[in-house]
């Protein structure tokens, strides 16, 4: 019996350890797990620029806790740009709902890129402008439109948003990408891909279809991925990230 009860023991440790994050953020209110989606809003917070004042070429990357019991363990992430001079950003992004109804996952709008997503408001994970910013402007249309998994979609492990955002910044390495250990999906690389450079560039990684794994970068530190959820240790950053939380230390 004694072999059968250890095996059970470390299951329920494993398990009491990767849930524990989710758990706090839930009752904690990090993430609103009981919105409603007919009325949750999707209104700008006002942190983008003003195209009409901000005239030189941008790029951003949001995330926001996604939508429902979700959004306890992972974020939503969007990419958007704006060209020099252009009126309005930009958004690309994947949501799962397009595919489900017989369409590409991935979607295009033009409008403020920092709406809530039903209800969370986003924060921004990286800010790049400049004149060398319209070159990395090509390259991130280039990629949206070749993305892999155009034909595919899976809340977990991936692909999702998250696998979309990576395999953006993964081929743009100058927009130096630090996905948060919440954007679950970051780490799938396909059924037949198993190492691939960090989001930012600054690293490698290993992945077994997003559900194990091991990442290695400057600016990520060290993660490691069970089930999809990560816990890491950023030394530079002095920061630990934990499955559900997020990043706690320094930003």
């Amino acid at each position: 019996m004694k072999r059968i009860f250890t095996p059970l023991r470390r299951a329920l440790l494993l398990a009491i350890v990767l849930l524990a994050g989710p758990v706090v953020a839930a009752a904690s209110g990090l993430a609103q797990v009981n919105r409603d989606w007919r009325t949750a809003s999707r209104e700008s917070i006002g942190i983008a620029p003003d195209p009409a004042v901000a005239r030189e070429p941008i790029v951003q990357v949001y995330g926001a806790r996604a939508f429902g019991w979700r959004g306890a363990f992972a974020v939503h992430t969007w990419i958007a740009v704006k060209r020099a001079g252009a009126p309005a950003f930009t958004t690309y992004e994947v949501i799962g709902w397009r595919f489900w109804r017989g369409g590409s996952p991935v979607a295009m709008r033009e409008g403020p890129p920092d709406r809530r997503w039903f209800g969370a408001p986003p924060e921004v994970y990286v800010d790049r402008r400049g004149p060398e910013v319209e070159a990395m402007i090509e390259r991130i249309e280039a990629t949206v439109a070749a993305y892999p998994f155009m034909d595919s979609y899976r809340t977990w492990p991936g692909p999702n948003s998250n696998t979309f955002t990576a395999s953006v910044a993964r081929a743009v390495p100058d927009l130096g990408l630090e996905l948060p250990p919440t954007a679950i999906g970051k780490d799938y690389l396909g059924a037949t891909t198993f190492a691939a450079p960090t989001p930012s560039g600054t690293g490698y990684q290993v992945s077994l279809l997003g559900v194990l794994g091991l990442m290695v970068g400057l600016e990520e530190g060290l993660e490691v991925n069970v089930l999809g959820l990560s816990f890491g240790l950023d030394p530079l950053g002095l920061a630990v990230k934990l499955p559900g939380i997020g990043r706690i230390g320094a930003n």
